[in-house]
């Protein structure tokens, strides 16, 4: 059991903590509700059946844990979300960029997951496991316990609703406003 644990984590602990993270916008929140993660891996993996694979069963896993939070937060009538991008998560692809664009690069995505954060929880979900995460549209609609044609709406929506999240920050940047709205 414990070899298997240590694959499950090794293979795993870092797209889960991501997809934990972009759920709930903080770092160290998301490293929490990561052990939590895997704290009910260990509990439940004699349970596992199979009918998933383990990626989805542990995203489905971590998804349950990040809305538990999250509902215990809204309970507690807090601002649990807020947009904080860790200048070490986003890597150039010039090994010696000029400072001007890694700014823009940080700038693009920056503005980008704010446009993810401002989509509703459900959105968020199905871009950050279907685009960040890459899982099949099958592998997505098991982990959120859906049904594939509920992610694929979804999605449509989210990314209709990030567009015009985007073209209205365009918009914004080209009338000479820097801020966000």
């Amino acid at each position: 059991m414990y070899s298997t644990f240590d694959h499950l984590y090794e293979q795993y602990h870092q797209s889960i903590y991501q997809f934990i993270f972009y759920m709930v916008r903080d770092q160290h929140i998301a490293e929490e509700l990561v052990q939590d993660v895997y704290i009910k891996v260990l509990g439940s993996y004699k349970d596992f059946d199979g009918k998933s694979n383990e990626k989805t069963w542990l995203f489905s896993i971590a998804k349950h844990v990040a809305i538990d939070y999250i509902r215990r937060e809204n309970r507690q009538k807090r601002k649990w979300f807020g947009m904080v991008v860790s200048d070490e998560k986003i890597d150039a692809k010039d090994p010696d960029p000029l400072p001007e664009q890694v700014m823009l690069e940080n700038e693009e995505i920056r503005v980008v997951y704010e446009a993810l954060g401002s989509c509703s929880l459900s959105h968020r979900q199905v871009l950050i496991l279907r685009f960040i995460e890459s899982l099949s549209v099958k592998e997505t609609a098991k982990a959120l316990s859906w049904s594939e044609s509920k992610v694929k709406t979804t999605q449509h929506r989210a990314i209709q609703q990030v567009k015009k999240r985007l073209k209205n920050h365009h918009k914004w940047k080209e009338g000479g406003h820097e801020t966000y709205e």
